[in-house]
C-alpha cells in the first residue's frame, strides 16, 4: 500500500461558497465537475501515487468539526494560507505548530468543517 488514504471529500452546505474558500486560500483554482450526480469541486494534485479530495454538495453529508480531519498539502505555502483564512470566511484553530516532521496547522473552513494543514 503506498498511501493510507486514496481520496477524501470535504462536505459543504454553500458548494459555491466553499469553492471560492478553497481557491483563495491555497492559491489555485478549484476545478467544477459533476460526479454520479454529486458537484465536486476537485482540490489539486497530480503525480504517480498522489492523493486527491473534492469539496462536496451531498444532501447525504453534512460539515462538521468532529469528524475526521483531513490534511491539506500546505508544503512551502502554509503561512500563506493561514494568513488568507480569516479573509476568506474561516478561522485558524491551531497556528503553525512544529511537530518535529514538519508543521501542521488547523483551521475551520467556510462550511464548519475542521481541516489540516501540513507542511514538510
Amino acid at each position: 500500500m503506498k498511501n493510507a488514504i486514496n481520496w477524501f471529500e470535504i462536505p459543504s452546505t454553500d458548494f459555491e461558497r466553499a469553492v471560492t474558500f478553497y481557491s483563495t486560500i491555497l492559491g489555485e483554482i478549484v476545478r467544477k465537475e459533476l460526479v454520479a450526480g454529486i458537484p465536486n469541486g476537485i482540490l489539486s494534485y497530480s503525480g504517480d501515487g498522489a492523493v486527491g479530495g473534492a469539496i462536496v454538495f451531498d444532501a447525504r453529508v453534512t460539515p462538521g468539526m468532529n469528524g475526521v480531519t483531513p490534511y491539506l498539502n500546505c508544503n512551502g505555502i502554509i503561512d500563506a494560507v493561514l494568513a488568507r483564512v480569516p479573509a476568506a470566511g474561516g478561522r485558524v484553530l491551531l497556528p503553525r505548530t512544529d511537530i518535529g516532521f514538519g508543521s501542521i496547522a488547523l483551521i475551520v473552513d467556510s462550511e464548519g468543517n475542521r481541516i489540516g494543514l501540513h507542511a514538510n
